[in-house]
């Protein structure tokens, strides 16, 4: 993806990225995806308190849909999971049904499917979710449109699309979700890839810190969706 139309330095502008549309490019294949380069930032919460737990984020295995997966060659990448304790085709059915993210996903604002008929490989929606005001950017709205790459129903999806809003403009992020039947319930696994050239230009701290923000987004919608399915 790429940012543009702002002054500030590499650095400022990714963290103020990260912290505003976190939750939103998480949920985008624009909007965490997978990496060793992210293996030193903390495990995230979605991951390490659930028992039986699932792998924490640096031990989760790369996954695909349909022979494809996210952009393993972006700059900031992520991966997490959880364990929900619900039946796979309840969770799997609250997730896809996209029109419905409002009512349990506090980050979206608006949601509409840009196609008819059933969610499937060429399934396109799009969806608004605010960014907050802050140090480094005023508040905005982001528009994303997201388009279904690859479907396998009840087991895994992979999205991808743009991000537009007046200050911050996302050219493209990478979204794969799979869905493991278990003893214990389901457990859903999400990687996450984010391309930019100024995100290719950090180092050290921080990109650490836009890693663990878009970590932190992944664990947000994956709390949501543990208590959405778990509630049916």
């Amino acid at each position: 993806m790429t940012v543009f139309s702002s002054p500030r330095r590499p650095a400022q502008v990714a963290l103020a990225l990260a912290t505003a549309v976190g939750i939103a490019v998480a949920a985008t294949g624009c909007g965490a995806g997978h990496g060793t380069e992210d293996a030193d930032v903390a495990a995230s919460p979605a991951a390490s308190t659930e028992q039986p737990a699932a792998p924490s984020p640096e031990d989760a295995q790369p996954g695909q849909c349909g022979g494809a997966t996210i952009d393993d060659a972006a700059p900031v990448t992520r991966s997490t999971e959880i364990l929900i304790d619900a039946p796979l085709d309840v969770v799997w059915d609250v997730q896809t049904d996209v029109e419905a993210w409002d009512e349990w996903q506090d980050a979206v604002l608006t949601v509409k499917r840009l196609d008819d008929g059933d969610f499937d490989a060429d399934s396109r929606f799009e969806w608004t979710t605010p960014v907050p005001e802050s140090d480094f950017a005023p508040a905005d709205t982001l528009v994303i449109t997201s388009g279904v790459q690859e479907l396998e129903p009840g087991k895994c999806v992979l999205w991808e699309g743009p991000a537009i809003g007046e200050a911050i403009q996302i050219d493209r992020g990478v979204h794969l979700w799979t869905f493991t039947e278990t003893d214990e319930g389901t457990l859903v696994h999400t990687e996450e890839s984010w391309d930019a050239d100024i995100l290719a230009a950090l180092e050290g701290p921080d990109h650490d810190a836009v890693a663990g923000m878009l970590g932190g987004g992944l664990d947000i919608w994956l709390e949501a969706l543990k208590t959405k399915a778990e509630t049916i």
